[in-house]
Order: C-alpha cells, then structure tokens, then sequence
C-alpha cells in the first residue's frame, strides 16, 4: 500500500467554465499527484442549443472520465461539490468497492480549482466532451429536463490513446481501477451480486443466456443487458413483470415510461427501483420486448453471490439465436425460419434480402464468457 499524505483534488478549470462561474483561478502552484488532478469544461450536447449544459471533467492520469448533465449556468454555484459528487456516483456506479472510492476521495482532500494551462489535457478533455455528448443525445433526446451525474461513464469504455499499435492504447476505466488499488491497497469489486438464468422460448428451441449483474441493478440498466445478450435493437417498449411461485398473475409490473402508466394505473415506473427490491423474496420475472411481437423472457434467479470481486454485467454462457426484429413474434419466427433453411422455397430470396445478416446459429464472439458494456 502507498502511503500517502493530505493532497487537494485540483480541478483545472478552462477558461469558458473559469469565466462562466466567476472566478479568477491562479495557475498551478504546487504539483499533485496526476491521479488527484482532473481537468474541467463546460460544454453543449446539441449544436442547436445557445447554452452550455453540460460539465466534463477528464482524470489527468488515467483519463477516466464524468460527466454531470444538464448543468445550467445558475447551477454553477456549488460547483466543487456538485464535481466531488459525481466523481463518487460515477465509480460507484461501475460498481467499485466503496471502500477503495471512499479512501480515494479522503487522501484526495477538498477541491483546489486552477487555471488550466496544458494543451494535452484540454484536448483529452474536449474528446470526452464529444463523446460523451453521443451518448447523451442517444439515450436522451426526447427529455427535456433531467439530471445525471454518470452519463460519462460509457467514455470510460472507448480506447484511448490509440494510434495504430494495440501497445499504446488503453481503457480509461481499467487504469483508473488499476491505479487506485495501487493507491489504496484495497480490492477493486466487492458487492452483491445475482447469477440469472434468462430463457427465451421459441418453441423449436430456447434462446438462453446466463448473466451476472450486481444486485442493485436498475431496472432501466438491466434492459440495456438483455437488450446487448440477445442482440435486439431496442426499438420497442418493454416491461417487467414479478411473480410469485405458480401464481400466474403478476405481483408487480414495472413500465419505463409514465405514459405506460394510462394503460395500467396498478403499474410501478421502474425509475430508481432495483432488481434487490424483488430478488431473492421472488425468483421468478418476465421481461417481455416488442409488445406487438411479445418476447417473453423468463428471468429465473439462479444463485445470490456475497462479495462478489470481478466486474459485471457478465456473460457467462449464451446458447441459441434470437430471432430478427419484427419477424412477427413465435409463431412468425417459425415459418421464417423454415423458409431460411431452404433455398428452393419460393419466398427464400425475399426472405433472405429482408433478414440481411441474420444467421441460424449464433456466431462464436456472442457465445464467449464476457463482460457486457452497454
């Protein structure tokens, strides 16, 4: 373990985000530890927008990345904590042993802000800006008014550094898990997590993938994994339903959207609920996708594992093809998949143009044991 005296977590503010929040930041006056130095800007996800909403801040060692939206200029005010917060919420959030955030954020002290000078880091930091503002326009388009602080947390998947020679490039989340538990001696995971058995039946065969997630999972987060094991394109609603035993009436059902709600006033919106809340009391839930072509997948807890020390989301076996998207659900799937498995069928070729790349078996990369980034 490094031991390790009182730093100050110095934030080098550019000058946009300097000027915006009036403060006449002096230039770097005594050097920290890199790990303990972070970048900041001030940026906009839309073009079309005249304000800046969103605050980037960019680790200038590992160049792990948070991201706080929407941050107007009148939130600006308690800004060193609004930072301080986000950086605690964002590795929480990748599931990082409290206990090594914790002591990370003690050895690095209060917030110091100063005058960003160097020209490498503001580049890293406006590259995370744009890719984080991606994301935020992909998940988050038709949402007018919102606030999260870990919308960065998908940068920390993209490789960095990367020129050609797989040597140089690196993943900012693997350094920086790298990096503090060399700084703090302690394990990087340690949570509660679920094996789950998801099965979807196809009736010619079953569509299964085995998965583990953390216990505290959201709702919203696990459809994003089952939407990545089953290769579906999340194009359609979707809803959770819990039950309990043999009984074949739901004793939840949760919606992602308040419109859903119009259809089934007994319906729970699953923003801020976690799949903990009903497992391990239920073991047994449906998620069904595409309400027209209604997959069903049955979701069957398989075992609680305590102190769980490796990274998930995690793919532990995948067998079975899902079908393509409007296909027109079981039986549709049925007579394509009999008219795909024989050229001299009369509609064979307009099948095939309209599945594109779909294939009968799923392809080795999609069978293999892996961690699910969504």
């Amino acid at each position: 373990m490094i031991e390790k005296g009182s730093e100050n977590m110095q934030i080098a503010l550019t000058k946009k985000l300097a000027d915006a929040m009036g403060v006449d930041c002096p230039s770097v006056h005594k050097v920290v530890d890199p790990l303990f130095s972070w970048t900041a800007n001030w940026t906009k996800v839309w073009d079309n927008r005249r304000a800046e909403d969103m605050l980037v801040l960019v680790n200038n060692a590992t160049r792990f990345t948070v991201a706080i939206y929407q941050v107007k200029r009148k939130d600006l005010k308690n800004v060193a904590e609004m930072m301080r917060t986000a950086i605690l919420n964002t590795l929480l959030y990748m599931n990082l042993n409290p206990e090594l955030v914790g002591e990370y954020l003690r050895l690095a002290g209060e917030v110091e802000f100063t005058q960003n000078r160097n020209r490498q880091t503001a580049a890293w930091v406006t590259k995370a800006g744009l890719d984080c503002a991606f994301y935020v326009g992909r998940e988050y388009n038709s949402i007018a008014k919102m606030f999260s602080d870990t919308v960065g947390v998908p940068a920390n998947y993209r490789i960095v550094n990367y020129t050609g020679n797989t040597s140089e490039g690196f993943y900012p989340y693997k350094a920086m898990i790298s990096a503090l538990s060399e700084l703090t001696g302690k394990q990087a995971y340690k949570y509660r997590a679920f094996e789950l058995m998801v099965t979807l039946d196809l009736d010619v065969y079953k569509a299964v993938r085995r998965i583990i997630v953390p216990a505290d999972i959201e709702f919203a987060c696990l459809h994003k994994v089952l939407q990545s094991v089953f290769d579906w394109k999340n194009c359609h609603l979707y809803d959770f339903a819990i039950f309990d035993g043999n009984n074949h009436i739901p004793v939840a059902r949760l919606v992602p959207f308040e419109e859903d709600l119009e259809y089934d006033e007994g319906a729970i919106l699953m923003e801020g609920h976690i799949l903990s809340e009903f497992f391990p009391e239920h073991k047994h839930m449906l998620y069904t996708y595409d309400m027209g072509d209604n997959w069903e997948h049955e979701i069957q807890l398989v075992r609680v594992i305590e102190g769980h020390d490796k990274e998930s989301p995690y793919l532990l076996e995948a067998s079975g093809q899902t079908p393509p998207e409007d296909v027109g659900g079981v039986g549709g799937f049925v007579n394509f998949r009999e008219i795909i498995q024989n050229p001299n069928h009369p509609e064979y070729g307009e099948m095939k143009e309209w599945a594109k790349y779909w294939t009968i078996d799923l392809s080795d990369w999609k069978t293999r044991p892996k961690v699910i980034h969504y």
